[in-house]
């Protein structure tokens, strides 16, 4: 394990050793699975951007999306617990 020195303004790691406190856990601890979390979650931000990208790319290719209704619909009869037929994707292009 490597060291690393990390300087906090005095309010924030007031806060950290607060909140390690209240989790039982010492501050280093609590502080490396805070870096832990924020890291895990800018990488799975990155990959919605990519597959949000990617999707976009192939709307672009194919001419072909979801009317937003529809998807709503669906949404709103999936989120009952009820069945519903997936909408269908149509040609957007004139």
């Amino acid at each position: 394990m490597s060291t690393t020195s990390l300087k906090l303004p005095d309010d924030v790691k007031e806060l950290a050793v607060a909140a390690a406190q209240l989790q039982g856990v010492s501050p280093h601890a609590f502080m490396v699975e805070a870096i832990r979390s924020a890291a895990a979650a800018a990488e799975r931000r990155a990959g919605f951007v990519a597959q949000a990208r990617a999707a976009r790319t192939e709307l672009v290719r194919s001419g072909k999306g979801y009317a937003a209704d529809e998807v709503h619909a669906y949404l709103r009869l999936r989120a009952t617990g009820k069945t519903a037929p997936k909408p269908k994707a149509k040609s957007w292009r004139g």
